[in-house]
């Protein structure tokens, strides 16, 4: 009991007593039904102008109609491949998972459990993690329709007509889920991917005969109580979560008045979602251009969401606070210099739910080049890379900048990361202190990549609603290149998204003498094991060789055994060579064992892992790469 009251104290510590309050305001209130008359079912039908008078007085946006500007119509087999998928009821899940849900999907069943959520309940009496129904994301991802960006371009680039399929789906949908009822109206982001991508396939078809008036009508009725329930929800993403999904829903809201001017309330729902997004921008995107949610695919996310915000404030003839495009400049900075400039990944680092919301080329999801490419055009910067997502963005000024240029030594001390770039070999390193909430217990983690390849790896995220094994390998220590304590992780993992005992302090160092690049870093850490025990690790990178040494020392966690894990990518295992040493220089001979890899959400494949082991406090290790 006490223990437990100590972590009830922890986390008002760490989320704030504004977080708490409204945590327990918003379970009361569910629980006696405000929801429900906040969020109507069978709310009155919403008419206001006609299709006719919309098309003659399209607000502004990306293109309209058919017609995109210089794009090169290219037959793309792969593209083709996608899209007859699609046709036949076969959708890419996550960016990777392909499954097939026929041609008369319910949009309420989990493809994985066959869980059938049940649409007559107000969504505010869906529960949304459960063993038994499975991952509710297997529910949302179909129903934020980003599906429709392959078939979209499919009717592009190979001049046909997919109309009818596209509003057949929407319509379908709308049909199905009746508004405020059932899992498709629990989380307030997936709403606001849904608006948006409809409305890109609105502008795209507009001159469709299958967009008929009754059709119209009854889509704006929709997108209009959707969006209703956006602004009367938004609390719940500020406070509660306060992540991409808040600015997901600000921005919705800001752009409501600009994509739909003659909807009621949307001219005071943009007024407030600007002020909000400007804000949310601000607090979630710290000044080194890192991010609160320390994940690269989030910190993607909210550069495809910035690219809209900008480029569509543009061409309203709006700006923004400058701090946003402050924060977006060195979002780019951080990512460009995190990036493979090869193969154009990233570390697989933080939450990776496989999120790309608009997906608008046929790289791989892993492939960030395009996205960054987009920020860079919408704040008025040359590209890299001339990518045809650029072109349905309407930006008409595409000049090409030569090749991204990465220092040598790069500090993001605000976020906490430390980057060498050595020619075509990339070292990451992880050392921060976190004053927002952690995603996994991952600090001091090595990441290491040569020519494109990544020897080194973060395990990934695999899936939020999972069996505990899996959750405590990802999250935790045991899936990154760092080391634990006694199994167990450096913070205490709680539920869900909940950790106890950050990290808070952690301070390092990366500088260049000689012929070393050398990095120091340390955290405080484990506080269930102990008050005050702290893991200090030096990495030193010989400058021109594929050759790395890792020093770890423990202190104050003495009789304790210490493991030092090694995530390797089995198609490099033969080229590595690590031989760890314990304090007296006796080598230490690992265990090598078959553990996971998850480079997309929800698929998990076999990998490789070294831990090495000691009682003495630290390790001394060498990391041999063959070229």
């Amino acid at each position: 009991m006490i223990q437990k009251i100590k972590l009830v104290f922890n986390l008002l510590k760490n989320m704030g007593l504004r977080y708490v309050l409204f945590r327990i305001y918003y379970a009361i209130s569910t629980k006696l039904g405000w929801q429900k008359k906040t969020f109507p079912i069978n709310p009155d039908f919403k008419s206001f102008i006609t299709l006719k008078e919309w098309k003659n007085n399209l607000s502004p946006f990306f293109f309209y109609g058919k017609d995109i500007h210089n794009l090169p119509k290219v037959r793309d087999e792969k593209l083709k491949a996608t899209f007859q998928k699609i046709e036949n009821g076969t959708f890419t899940f996550f960016s990777k998972q392909e499954l097939t849900l026929g041609k008369n999907y319910d949009w309420i069943t989990n493809p994985i459990t066959n869980h059938k959520y049940d649409i007559s309940k107000h969504w505010s009496e869906i529960q949304d993690i459960s063993l038994e129904a499975g991952d509710i994301k297997f529910v949302w991802e179909k129903a934020r329709f980003s599906f429709l960006y392959d078939v979209i371009r499919y009717d592009y680039h190979f001049n046909e007509d997919q109309s009818q399929l596209v509003f057949n789906e929407i319509k379908d949908f709308i049909s199905k889920n009746p508004i405020n009822q059932g899992p498709n109206y629990k989380c307030s982001q997936e709403i606001s991917l849904r608006v948006l991508n409809w409305t890109f396939a609105l502008y795209y078809y507009k001159d469709s005969e299958h967009l008929t008036e009754t059709l119209y009508q009854e889509i704006m009725n929709s997108i209009y109580w959707q969006l209703h329930h956006v602004y009367n929800n938004i609390h719940f993403s500020r406070i509660a979560v306060r992540n991409n999904h808040a600015i997901t829903e600000t921005l919705m809201l800001y752009l409501s008045a600009k994509l739909f001017p003659f909807m009621a309330d949307t001219k005071k729902w943009s007024i407030k979602g600007k002020k909000w997004f400007e804000q949310e921008v601000e607090y979630q995107i710290y000044k080194d251009g890192t991010f609160l949610q320390y994940s690269m695919n989030y910190h993607r996310v909210t550069v495809q969401l910035l690219t809209w915000a900008i480029q569509l404030s543009k061409l309203n003839n709006e700006k923004f606070n400058p701090v946003v495009y402050d924060r977006a400049e060195k979002s780019l900075r951080f990512l460009e210099t995190c990036l493979d400039p090869i193969s154009g990944k990233l570390p697989n680092y933080g939450s990776n739910d496989g999120a790309l919301f608009f997906k608008l080329t046929n790289d791989d999801y892993r492939n960030y080049k395009s996205q960054l490419d987009d920020l860079r055009l919408a704040l008025g910067k040359n590209c890299y890379y001339k990518s045809e997502s650029s072109f349905w963005y309407g930006f008409k000024n595409q000049k090409q900048a030569h090749n991204i240029k990465i220092p040598e030594i790069n500090t993001f001390d605000k976020g906490g990361y430390y980057i060498i770039q050595d020619q075509d070999v990339k070292t990451f390193i992880r050392c921060g202190k976190y004053k927002d909430r952690p995603a996994q217990s991952d600090n001091l983690h090595l990441d290491i990549w040569v020519n494109g390849n990544n020897i080194l790896r973060d395990s990934g995220s695999y899936k939020y609603n999972t069996e505990k094994e899996f959750i405590n390998f990802f999250n935790g220590c045991e899936g990154h290149n760092t080391v634990g304590i006694e199994g167990e992780n450096q913070m205490q993992k709680g539920s869900r998204f909940i950790w106890y005992n950050w990290v808070k302090y952690a301070k390092a160092t990366l500088i260049k003498k000689e012929n070393n690049y050398i990095f120091n870093g340390e955290i405080k850490a484990f506080k269930n094991l102990g008050n005050n025990i702290f893991h200090n690790r030096t990495v030193i990178k010989h400058v021109g060789e594929n050759q790395w040494e890792v020093i770890d020392n423990i202190k104050n966690a003495t009789n304790k055994t210490i493991y030092q894990y090694w995530q390797i990518n089995p198609d490099f295992q033969d080229t590595l060579k690590i031989e760890a040493f314990d304090a007296d220089d006796l080598k230490i001979e690992p265990l090598i064992e078959e553990k996971w890899f998850s480079g997309y959400y929800g698929v998990k494949e076999k990998s490789i892992r070294f831990t090495f082991a000691t009682n003495k406090g630290s390790f001394k290790t060498t990391i041999k790469i063959d070229k």
